[in-house]
Formats: structure tokens, C-alpha cells, sequence
């Protein structure tokens, strides 16, 4: 799957509302909507200037993820899924 696709596919499943098991894995409605907005960011960026731009961004998901406490499952794989997919594009830019 193309970067874009990852990114476009986070952004469509982080406008969902949370369902029971995402609030059991420490998503709050807040953290969904704050890291949807950094995800459709960097998709807009890369849509606007390119994907040579991957380079520029600093993708700290994996990061943000453990600070927030959540627990593995549907949304931290999504996330972590952008966050490897950015990281694995900017190594080849």
C-alpha cells in the first residue's frame, strides 16, 4: 500500500467515534481528534509538495502513543502503521 493510501485510510478510521474497546486501550475523543489532525497534516503536505517532502516530516506517533498510555489494538496498530510507513518512506527519500 502507497503511503498516501496509509495515510488516507488513518484519517477516514480516526473520524470514526471511538468504540468501547478503543476506550478500554486509553483513547479519549481528544487524542483521536489530535492525532487524526497530525496524520491529515502530513498527508496534506505530502499531497501538496510531493512525497520527497517525507523527509522533512518528523514522525513521533510511536512516541506520542506511549505517552498517552494506549494499549495495542485496532487504533495503535493504525497509528503505528503510519508512523513505520513514514519513517520506512523518509529512509528511501
Amino acid at each position: 500500500m502507497d503511503l498516501l493510501a496509509v495515510l488516507d485510510e488513518a484519517v477516514t478510521a480516526l473520524k470514526a467515534p471511538l468504540n468501547e474497546d478503543d476506550r478500554a486501550q486509553g483513547w479519549t475523543d481528544t487524542l483521536r481528534r489530535e492525532v487524526r489532525e497530525e496524520i491529515s497534516v502530513n498527508r496534506s503536505v505530502l499531497r501538496r509538495h510531493g512525497t520527497g517532502m517525507v523527509r522533512h516530516l518528523r514522525p513521533r506517533f510511536d512516541e506520542w502513543m506511549d505517552q498517552e498510555g494506549v494499549q495495542p489494538g485496532r487504533l495503535c496498530n493504525l497509528v503505528s502503521d503510519v508512523h513505520r510507513s513514514l519513517m520506512e518512506a523518509r529512509a528511501t527519500a
